[in-house]
């Protein structure tokens, strides 16, 4: 169980923090960089919930909830035996990739194949649907480069590359419901 009931605790001022495992590092580091755009990504899910009802707002709350796992795993180091810890480390699985991989199927059945690029925006939902989107592309470049030198998991990888793609399909959705995408026009100003 979580309690905070200090906010402030002062171990940060020297520009350090705790991983998960206890280990400081500086929050410049590749791992906090990671964990903190997933963290970003996360509340911009929560402007997006601003403008959700029903069940896409029961989805991106779901969503919020395992963006908090993927920090708690992107935030501990991987150890060999972890399995086996009295305490093992929260880690995303492949039934969370699985639920995203299902909900994207499902959304997409009721739209048209894309015959051109779209533009960010729409109703105000789907506007907030693609910035979730191109955050959670930035927590996976980051999450990449943090695997390019240490041990992730696979389901996190995966989460993120699925995510975005999600949140792609949603603002589609949306938008379809509202009358359609907005669609890009090549050389629409010169």
């Amino acid at each position: 169980m979580v309690v905070l009931n200090k906010i402030y605790t002062r171990t940060g001022d020297a520009g350090e923090t705790a991983l998960g495992d206890g280990a400081r590092v500086a929050k410049h580091s590749i791992r906090v960089t990671a964990y903190g755009t997933v963290d970003e990504c996360n509340a911009a899910v929560g402007l997006a919930r601003l403008h959700a009802d029903g069940e896409m707002d029961a989805r991106l709350a779901a969503i919020q909830n395992d963006l908090f796992d993927l920090g708690a795993d992107l935030c501990t180091p991987f150890r060999e035996a972890e399995a086996e810890a009295e305490y093992p480390p929260l880690r995303v699985i492949e039934s969370q990739v699985a639920r995203l991989e299902q909900e994207i199927d499902a959304m997409n059945a009721a739209l048209e194949p894309l015959r051109s690029f779209i533009l960010p925006g729409g109703t105000p939902l789907a506007a907030h649907l693609h910035l979730c989107r191109t955050v959670a592309r930035r927590a996976e470049r980051e999450t990449m480069r943090l695997a390019s030198v240490e041990i992730v998991g696979e389901p996190a990888v995966k989460y993120l590359n699925r995510l975005s793609d999600w949140f792609f399909v949603a603002s589609r959705a949306v938008n379809h419901e509202a009358g359609g995408d907005v669609l890009w026009v090549p050389g629409a100003n010169r």
